[in-house]
Parts: C-alpha cells; sequence; structure tokens
C-alpha cells in the first residue's frame, strides 16, 4: 500500500481515535496528504502532531475541531480544506455514534435525533459541500463507513441501525448522480471493532442493548475483534486508482475479496452484488410469493 495515494488528498471526519484515526495513519503512510476533523480538539490534535512526524516533506496534515451536523461548521471546514490542500480527491465519512441505547419509546428522542444527524445527515452535507469540487476536477473518491447495522436488525440501537441503513442507500442513489464525473462513492463495513463504541454498549449493559446483543460485545471484547488495519487499508484501496469504476457498493473489509475487485471491474458494474436488495421469497426457494399477473 506504500505511495498508493501518493498526490492524492483526503478529508476524513471523526479521525480522533480508533478507525477514523487508523484511515488517516494509514492514508499518510500510503503518501496522501490530509485535513482531519473531531469534535475532540485535544484528542485531534495529538493524531495530527503523530502523523506529523511519519509524513515526508511533500505531504500535509492538517486538522480542525467539527460537529458534522452542524451545517455552518461543515461548509468552513471543505472551504478550508480546499484552500490549504488545493485539490481533494478523497472523502472519509467515518464520523459516528452509537447514540441512545434502549427500547424506542424509552430513549431521549434529542439523543436519537442526534444520533441520525451525525450519522446520516452529517455524512450527505459533508458529501454535499465537497461534490462539486469533485465534479469540477471530475474525479473523486467518497468513502462512507457503515456496518452491522445497515444490514441486520440492532433492537436497542435503533438510532444507529436507522441511520447506517439510510446512508448505504444514500451512497447507492449519489453513486449514480455522480457517475458520469468519474466519481466512486462506495461504503464499507469495517467488521466488529474493539473501539470505545464498543465500550459503550458494554458500560450499557444488557438491559439497555439487550442480553444477545450485550453477550456478543463481551465475547468481542476478550476476543479483541477485528483489527482496525483492515478497514483501514480497504479504505486505502477504495481511494485508489486501483478501485477506479467501483462505485455504489457496501464492501466488506473482512468477508470480501476487495483487494482483487479490480480484477471483477465488469461483474461489479453490470449486476446488483454488494449492494442492498428487498429478498422476495423466490430468493429463498418459496413459490408462494410469485405474482398471478401474467407477462405480456
Amino acid at each position: 500500500m506504500n505511495n498508493l495515494l501518493k498526490g492524492r488528498s483526503a478529508i476524513i471526519t471523526g479521525a480522533s481515535q480508533g478507525l477514523g484515526r487508523e484511515i488517516a495513519q494509514a492514508y499518510v503512510t500510503a503518501g496522501a496528504s490530509v485535513f482531519l476533523c473531531a469534535r475532540n480538539e485535544i484528542k485531534l490534535g495529538n493524531v495530527v502532531d503523530e502523523l506529523k512526524s511519519h509524513c515526508n516533506g511533500d505531504q500535509k496534515i492538517l486538522g480542525m475541531k467539527v460537529d458534522v451536523s452542524e451545517p455552518n461548521d461543515v461548509k468552513r471546514f471543505v472551504e478550508f480544506a480546499i484552500n490549504e490542500l488545493g485539490q481533494i480527491q478523497i472523502l472519509v465519512n467515518n464520523a459516528g455514534v452509537y447514540g441512545p441505547k434502549g427500547k424506542i419509546e424509552e430513549v431521549d428522542w434529542n439523543k436519537w435525533v442526534k444520533a441520525v444527524e451525525i450519522n446520516l445527515l452529517g455524512s450527505i452535507l459533508v458529501a454535499k459541500e465537497i461534490i462539486p469540487h469533485l465534479r469540477e476536477n471530475r474525479y473523486g473518491k467518497i468513502i462512507q463507513l457503515s456496518g452491522g447495522g445497515a444490514t441486520s436488525p440492532l433492537p436497542y440501537i435503533s438510532a444507529y441501525a436507522t441511520s447506517k441503513a439510510g446512508i448505504v442507500r444514500f451512497v447507492e442513489t449519489l453513486a449514480g448522480e455522480v457517475r458520469d464525473d468519474n466519481i466512486d462513492v462506495n461504503s464499507i463495513a469495517p467488521g466488529a471493532l474493539n473501539t470505545s463504541m464498543l465500550d459503550e454498549v458494554l458500560e450499557a449493559g444488557p438491559e439497555q442493548v439487550g442480553e444477545q446483543f450485550y453477550k456478543r460485545a463481551k465475547k468481542q471484547k476478550q476476543t479483541g475483534g477485528i483489527p482496525l488495519e483492515k478497514g483501514a487499508q480497504l479504505a486505502v484501496f477504495l481511494a485508489s486508482s486501483k478501485s477506479d469504476g467501483i462505485t455504489g457498493k457496501l464492501i466488506s473489509a473482512v468477508w470480501d475479496p476487495w483487494d482483487k475487485l479490480d480484477d471483477h471491474l465488469e461483474d461489479l458494474q453490470k449486476t446488483d452484488i454488494y449492494t442492498l436488495r428487498r429478498i422476495v421469497p423466490e430468493d429463498r426457494g418459496l413459490k408462494w410469493g410469485r405474482s398471478s399477473i401474467k407477462k405480456v
């Protein structure tokens, strides 16, 4: 992956810790300049200082405190990033939160809405601001962090699940809008990670997140979870020229052969592989769901 992103510049949200920090490190190692943002200014500053010690003289490492759910913050951030980095090719929307945990009728509504604003609307806001710049240069990569919440129900963590499913469909939709401008838009499912979000689940306990999810989280904590670098390396691939033409997909860092997807570009472009779709009875070998309306 060394030098795979040499000469490229990226915006990475939620980069002060966890996977966002790991992606930033991987991008710098791959040769990119990065402009990072997060809500925690102190943690973000530490990451910027650390990355600066590993970059070469041609790279820029910058950071800014930003709340991606605030339109004015996002507009100011993107404008400043373009001014400082010049041409930007990559956006990584990593900022996200679990939000309130518990039964939908019992959770704090304002916290539920805020989680959706950060996970869903925040990602859309940043993309909305950077797209004119990418269109102007007729090239770009937008990478969205998704997760299990997009493809499986998550009882008691409904704000997270709802927003993650929504953002995957937005990615598919946006991919169709910007395809003619050579802008690729994809989602990443990084796997079960041992980050501060996992600690949140364990702290909440089975009463708030459900017995099954709590037991799974506890086991994950003990076994170590999926290494952060898996998701980070997939993010490098999707930001590089090797992934040109792969767009509108939800790709698993753990289960999919993403490092060889460029060998299957035609299959990916002509099918709905790696997308969210409705399952009908025929897909499960059942015939009772067939329509009685005859095709003409």
